[in-house]
């Protein structure tokens, strides 16, 4: 089996038992893999992995029928880069019909077995042989993007920074706050540096809120994407703070801002190579590219305020997320300016209900802190560091980063809010 690559992964755990494992792992590049399978347990989840965010760049195909099917095959076509073979043969026979194949491969293809017999003595002749990996059956979809990670992923390579999305149900919610203020609290809570993409590039409010007046933004990126590479974004940004950095909107309707869905994924993947950790706002619309950036972002933060619309919209977003990303968490919920006077509103738990999800955090009306931050051109934290909102944001930047998990909160200054609920129904 010379002809097969040596590519041993003995050093590595190729099994990824859950979600959270698999939320770590990194995209895989542009490769072509085709699998032969003889059952239908380990078909569908390969099928499941090829449709996974982290394999989007991926080309994969799937086959019905185990090794001697791959010969046939390959005895007239050449080999990808990576072939994944299922066989119930026994040990001997499992050997000998990879040294068949090997007289078809190309040298630069690797190859990973799922077998049905947990052999110790067969996975290491395996490895010898120059397969890179054996697999016992049954295996999950975590357990193949797993190993098809960390075959083809660098892990000497700059690590990719971690992105967070915010979208609004609906217009006005707030979002764009929340997300600014966030994005200001990882930088100073964590001694990180944060970079914010303020993608509303005709009524973005970033460069309002960090009270910035830049003569380029993220636009001059959008329009020119043969330029993006790191030292040109370091040009377009802004420095809100020590550890801040903007991507400015125009905020300007002197021409239309119309794009197909990859035009910001060259702009969002060189800043996840520039700053370990992105805070994409994105603007309240369902476009190609607005689809395309909540289904690869890393956490998604919907944000609503507690009305009928909102929830309609929420549960919208919800479903559809969920269909995007069948393997990743659900979004996080947000409910903002809840308590507002005279305004008839839905009980938190009655809204999160029918969305089968929990409530990251509930933020009061608090229209004076809001107000004077946003007309001071700063953030909640500089205003009022005492304010419970800011602490608030404090645990929703902990969650977002992964350094905490999401708690049942009744939200800040909740005391307050009672009192103004049973005021307004007098």
């Amino acid at each position: 089996m010379s002809n097969l690559a040596l590519a041993s992964l003995d050093d590595i755990d190729p099994v990824v038992a859950d979600l959270s494992t698999l939320q770590s792992l990194r995209p895989v590049p542009r490769v072509s893999i085709q699998a032969f399978c003889e059952t239908e347990a380990v078909a569908n989840p390969l099928q499941r992995a090829s449709e996974d965010r982290r394999m989007n760049k991926t080309h994969v195909k799937i086959h019905m029928g185990g090794i001697p099917t791959a010969i046939e095959f390959y005895s007239s076509a050449p080999t990808p880069n990576l072939i994944v073979l299922e066989s119930r043969a026994t040990p001997g026979e499992l050997v000998s019909q990879l040294g068949q194949l090997a007289e078809f491969c190309d040298p630069t293809s690797k190859v990973v077995v799922i077998g049905h017999h947990n052999d110790v003595g067969l996975y290491r002749e395996l490895i010898r042989s120059g397969v890179s990996e054996y697999m016992v059956a049954p295996i999950s979809m975590a357990d193949i993007v797993g190993v098809i990670s960390a075959i083809f992923v660098d892990p000497e390579a700059d690590p990719i920074g971690r992105s967070v999305a915010f979208i609004g149900a609906k217009g006005g919610v707030g979002s764009s706050t929340i997300a600014h203020n966030i994005a200001w609290s990882m930088s100073t809570l964590f001694t990180s540096e944060v970079m914010v993409a303020d993608m509303d590039l005709a009524f973005g409010t970033a460069n309002i809120n960090f009270d910035q007046d830049p003569a380029q933004g993220i636009a001059e990126a959008v329009f020119a994407p043969e330029r993006v590479d790191e030292v040109y974004l370091d040009r377009l940004l802004a420095q809100c703070a020590e550890r801040l950095s903007l991507l400015a909107a125009p905020s300007t309707l002197d021409r239309t801002y119309d794009f197909d869905g990859d035009a910001f994924k060259g702009i969002i993947e060189t800043a996840q190579r520039s700053a370990p950790l992105l805070v994409l706002d994105v603007p309240h619309a369902w476009t190609s590219w607005t689809r395309a950036t909540l289904s690869s972002a890393d956490e998604v933060v919907i944000t609503a305020t507690p009305e009928l619309a909102n929830l309609r919209n929420t549960k919208n977003l919800v479903d559809m997320l969920r269909k995007l990303r069948p393997n990743d968490k659900p979004p996080h919920l947000v409910l903002n300016q809840v308590g507002m006077p005279k305004r008839p509103e839905i009980a938190t738990a009655d809204f999160v209900e029918p969305l089968g999800l929990e409530v990251l955090a509930v933020i009061p009306f608090e229209p004076q802190l809001f107000g004077n931050a946003a007309n001071n051109g700063r953030m909640l934290g500089e205003m009022d560091a005492k304010s419970p909102i800011v602490g608030t944001m404090s645990h929703m930047a902990h969650v977002l980063t992964g350094r905490a998990e999401v708690k049942a909160r009744k939200g800040a200054g909740i005391s307050k809010l009672i009192n103004r609920l049973k005021l307004a129904k007098k």
